[in-house]
């Protein structure tokens, strides 16, 4: 048996799905060994893209996605997928070709050091310098990449070793049994509760650990016991039904938004599997002064601004479960429903505007009306980013996915491809700039060849309009925002996808329902109103806390 061979048996035996990548000269023996096995390889059209997929991959599923280039100029495009997994704690194993080792001691044709380039944004990454290491290697990459905090872990595999026969028939793959999380603490468990109970106006941060730990069930049954409101981070929505009265829908904006006001009043933070990356401690601690509880799987970073009076490390659900009836108070909070309100009314005035350019506001609530409570959006970065996490209200974990640890723009359309890919039942929607949509554009063809049909709805306002805000809140003007588009509707023609330009703003709704139940993907071109960040912005500068 070839190395090869015996490498993508070890990748059987993890379960992985799909290997998504671009083929090279080095990668020709495990394509090979690919397409004799079970896992189909998914060709993509930039090394970025399958590096995104393979990133949503874990995010949606709690399995390592993979994705797989060759060396060199393969290895350094799959760089900001890796790094954004890595942050984004969403569990993915990389896979690139070198060179025969024999000539990796001296410079050579294509070859670079990937291993010290990936080094600083991957959990663990080793090279395969012999056949026989190989089920040790892939074994412990997806058991790095899969234990808490999830991230990227890499595979070097060396053409010559890939190519090469293991000479050992009793080579075969490893045990995948993962190992259980650990029973929480009984003594700080205590702690907790006696806080909870001695605090008149607690309040949970919910992260994105409570989704990785499908938590969000007994989250609510606390939440719901105890009478304390909740928090999401971005990547947290959905953790509580937004419908449910204690949800205080997302936190994040940088700017003093009205949910912050519930942190400007409480006396103790619960933080729930609470990744800093996100959303710096200081945001919402800015004097160093709250009373906090650490509830997650690893201990907490250590940071001037949340200094834990007590830390509970373990396993998230079943921490809840034994929490929950040590705490004997229930609050009787009553400021929730106005802080609510605030953003509810803004997306019900929204259903009404008829206004073009398009509000941010109105296409929101219409996407929200389009879609199903199981259906998926996915968020590119930019200034709809921050509208979509402030305002659209998922009722289930797990259907809004956006970047915001590492926030890398350009991975909305390949992530929408992956979700399409792992959970083809759901109507998938990315949410686009035109800037972040154009940077992987080219796997539309990969979309239309899959025969798959997620929808690309592009807020178009022919800027980086994130940075543009910034720059006027900043310096009272910008500089360098400004591009050209191409006729979008064209362009999705050109690569056999559907494509409609929104000209009335009543006719998004019918366009929406029409684009998710086509066969081909399809993009929707929408003109986007940003003045509506600078309203923003002057309102929450004006806010004074409704409490």
């Amino acid at each position: 048996m070839k190395a090869a061979q015996l490498f993508v048996q070890c990748l059987e035996r993890e379960g992985v799905r799909f290997v998504f990548g671009l083929p090279g000269e080095e990668t020709l023996d495990l394509l090979d060994a690919l397409a004799d096995s079970s896992i189909p390889f998914i060709s993509v059209r930039h090394e970025q893209a399958a590096a995104f997929m393979a990133d949503v991959y874990g995010r949606l599923t709690g399995k390592a996605g993979v994705c797989l280039s060759t060396l060199g100029p393969g290895a350094t495009n799959l760089a900001t997928g890796i790094a954004d997994a890595f942050l984004d704690r969403a569990p993915l194993v990389a896979i690139t070709a070198q060179g025969s080792v024999e000539r990796l001691h001296k410079e050579s044709h294509q070859a670079i050091n990937t291993l010290d380039m990936y080094r600083t944004i991957t959990k663990w990454n080793a090279r395969v310098d012999r056949p026989s290491v190989i089920p040790e290697v892939v074994r412990k990459a997806f058991k790095i990449a899969q234990a808490e905090e999830p991230g990227a872990c890499h595979i070097e595999l060396p053409e010559d070793v890939a190519g090469a026969d293991t000479g050992d028939d009793s080579l075969a793959p490893l045990s995948t049994e993962r190992p259980r999380r650990p029973s929480p603490d009984r003594p700080s468990l205590a702690k907790a509760a006696e806080l909870i109970d001695a605090a008149k106006r607690p309040i949970i941060l919910a992260g994105n650990g409570v989704v990785r730990g499908r938590a969000s069930e007994e989250l609510l049954r606390f939440s719901q016991a105890t009478g304390i409101p909740v928090a999401n981070t971005f990547m947290a929505k959905g953790v509580v039904p937004w419908e449910y009265e204690l949800s205080l829908l997302s936190i994040g904006l940088q700017m003093h938004d009205y949910v912050q006001c519930g942190f400007d009043q409480s006396d103790l933070v619960i933080a729930i599997g609470y990744d800093f990356p996100e959303y710096a401690p200081a945001l919402w601690n800015p004097k160093f002064d709250r009373q906090i509880i650490h509830l997650d799987f690893t201990p907490s970073e250590v940071d001037r601004a949340y200094q834990p009076a007590v830390e509970i490390v373990a396993d998230i659900r079943e921490a809840l479960e034994l929490l929950r009836p040590l705490v004997r108070s229930h609050k009787e909070i009553a400021y929730p429903p106005k802080l609510r309100q605030f953003i509810l009314d803004d997306l019900k005035r929204a259903a009404s505007d008829d206004a073009m350019p398009m509000k941010p506001q109105r296409i929101l609530h219409d996407l929200h009306q389009a879609l199903g409570r199981h259906d998926l959006v996915i968020s590119d970065v930019g200034a709809h980013k921050l509208w979509v996490a402030r305002m659209f209200l998922p009722s289930e974990p797990n259907t809004v996915i956006i970047s915001n640890g590492r926030a890398a723009m350009g991975i909305a359309v390949p992530g929408a491809i992956a979700a399409k890919l792992v959970q083809p039942d759901r109507a998938v929607v990315a949410v686009c700039g035109d800037g972040g949509f154009l940077m992987n554009v080219q796997e539309l063809e990969t979309a239309v060849r899959l025969k798959i049909n997620p929808v690309f709805l592009i807020f178009n306002d022919g800027g980086y309009g994130l940075i543009k805000w910034k720059q006027q809140n900043k310096f009272g003007r910008s500089v360098g925002m400004e591009f050209g588009n191409p006729d979008f509707v064209a362009l999705a023609k050109s690569f056999g996808a559907r494509g409609w330009r929104i000209e009335a703003a009543g006719d998004l709704a019918r366009i929406l329902n029409e684009a998710i139940h086509q066969p081909l993907p399809s993009v929707i071109d929408v003109p986007v109103d940003y003045r509506e960040n600078a309203r923003l912005t002057e309102q929450l500068g004006q806010l004074v806390c409704p409490i």
